[in-house]
């Protein structure tokens, strides 16, 4: 919900004044991480280098092994990006022309072109303004005799309720695909985001919690004959050479990004211990100076570990530009995911939504901004960004 600041909220600042730095605070450093791994990163690469092997090579192989076991999945297959995960989902699914697919209206495109490459249509579910996850008692009265997959996307590093998701899924006997984009190694109730499913899709992009150095993907599955799929999928469906079984589409993981990933998957947990510490930090802050009473905060849903891909702030009554323009002029960075919620998108104009049909969704797409979370990101940048944030609704409180 929207809340105002209170004259007692305002007249709280008590964050300890620390200089801002000359550089100010990056929304991502990824040369950071990147320094205290430089020389391990270098020596992988050249191992790829000097093997020949850049497609699919035993690098890719350590990979899916290593993540399978993460995810807590038997199998899990590497691909070129997320989103060629979710579109290689959905054809293991057969999802193509007529189907429907229920998906979240607020997250990434790439969740609904994936359908829509394949002639499927999405249909838009709103969220649950907490957690910004898709509200689970809205599917079951969207469900109809063409809706032919779910895919709840774990947003901002926190899972959906997928207790509740799947056993609407299991009444109407729909497959489930998570979107784990932003989720690697989050958790619902003991269970790592991918593994509950029929299928998870996982990013590498590099903003992401385990990011490449470029675009990757992986698919996880409890089931052999998925799998199994998946792989032929992703190979033009050819099995052995030359020989086509379906039309697949190209998506293998390039050996270098995979040799990448190997070295920094044991840094992981490290990494995501870091940015609890600084969501929690945050908190703490913001309760310091009385502005978790004027911006609401990102809250950890019951039975979730939080992984803390975003660490996403709401800003009420219209302000939220404005106090993104204030932090950039301080050259604090700071991202709005995501502006235009999909069913909003000009692309899907034949959907036929209009603006008011999902509510949360768009009030979330004109609130939320998210702050810098990366595990890197240090307490002092911390105390910056919470007090130029504060020193922004003062003004705004004297002004107004």
């Amino acid at each position: 919900m929207s809340v105002a600041p209170s004259r007692h909220a305002l007249a709280s600042t008590t964050i300890p004044l620390v200089a801002t730095p000359s550089a100010g605070v990056p929304l991502l450093d990824v040369q950071r991480q990147y320094q205290t791994i430089r020389r391990e990163i270098a020596q992988a690469i050249e191992r790829v280098c000097d093997s020949g092997r850049f497609v699919l090579g035993p690098d890719c192989d350590q990979l899916e092994q290593s993540l399978a076991r993460y995810c807590q999945v038997p199998h899990a297959i590497a691909c070129a990006s997320g989103s060629d995960a979710l579109l290689l989902a959905l054809m293991a699914h057969n999802i193509g022309p007529g189907d429907e697919v229920l998906m979240p209206s607020y997250t990434f495109f790439a969740t609904a072109s994936a359908a829509w490459r394949l002639g499927a249509k999405p249909v838009f579910v709103d969220i649950d303004p907490i957690t910004f996850n898709i509200a689970p008692n809205l599917l079951e009265g969207l469900i109809t005799a063409a809706t032919k997959a779910i895919i709840p996307v774990h947003l901002y590093g926190q899972c959906a309720e997928m207790r509740s998701i799947l056993a609407i899924a299991r009444r109407h006997r729909i497959p489930v695909i998570e979107d784990a984009a932003q989720a690697v190694g989050a958790e619902y109730d003991g269970r790592r985001a991918g593994s509950w499913g029929t299928i998870g899709c996982l990013s590498f992009y590099p903003t992401k919690n385990l990011g490449g150095f470029g675009d990757g993907g992986l698919l996880t599955t409890t089931d052999a004959q998925l799998a199994d799929k998946l792989r032929l999928l992703g190979t033009h469906g050819m099995r052995p050479r030359y020989f086509h079984h379906v039309v697949g589409i190209n998506s293998r993981l390039d050996t270098l990004q995979a040799a990448v990933l190997n070295v920094k998957l044991p840094y992981l947990e490290g990494w995501t211990a870091g940015r609890q510490a600084n969501a929690q930090r945050y908190t703490e802050l913001f309760a310091l100076c009385g502005m978790d009473r004027v911006v609401m905060l990102p809250r950890i849903a019951p039975l979730c570990r939080h992984v803390w891909n975003q660490y996403v702030i709401r800003v009420p009554d219209g302000r939220r530009d404005a106090l993104r323009a204030y932090l950039a002029e301080r050259n604090i960075g700071t991202e709005i995911y995501y502006p235009v919620p999909l069913h909003l998108q000009e692309c899907f104009a034949k959907l036929g939504y209009t603006r008011g049909n999902l509510p949360e969704s768009e009030r979330a797409g004109g609130e939320t901004l998210a702050l810098p979370i990366f595990p890197e990101l240090t307490a002092a940048e911390q105390q910056t960004v919470v007090r130029e944030i504060a020193a922004f609704f003062h003004q705004s409180g004297r002004n107004s």
